[in-house]
């Protein structure tokens, strides 16, 4: 067991439970799953794939491609781009993309709510 700079860990026994994941699937495999909503939510709040990419420690082509197939598989695109110029290009995440987010995040809530009353049935 790793030393801490805090003195030694307690031992304690893990105790069992449940961890879940939500992916969605679409015809191209992975449509929206959690690194991709978290990448959305960056887009919002840096204005580029660029700067969202770096705050996720990803490669910008990565981010790239993950928008790219959000947006080839959902009926609207999740983000929209604008070319460089003057101030630079940009991407905004479109009310499609904000939509997928808040779906997202409630289906997420809503696993990890099942997992918490199914784990109670582990504590007889």
């Amino acid at each position: 067991m790793p030393k801490s700079d805090h003195g030694p860990r307690p031992m304690s026994k893990p105790r069992p439970g449940f961890r879940g994941r939500v992916w969605i699937d679409g015809p191209e495999g992975t449509f929206i799953g959690h690194g991709r909503v978290v990448l959305l939510e960056r887009i919002i709040e840096h204005g580029s794939i660029s700067k969202a990419a770096k705050s996720m420690k990803m490669a910008y082509r990565h981010a790239w491609d993950l928008v790219d197939s959000m947006n080839r598989q959902a009926k609207q695109p999740f983000v929209e781009l604008a070319t460089g110029g003057k101030g630079g290009g940009g991407a905004v995440v479109t009310k499609a993309g904000e939509k997928a987010i808040k779906v997202f995040w409630q289906f997420h809530h809503d696993l990890q709510d099942f997992l918490k009353k199914e784990e109670k049935k582990l504590r007889l």
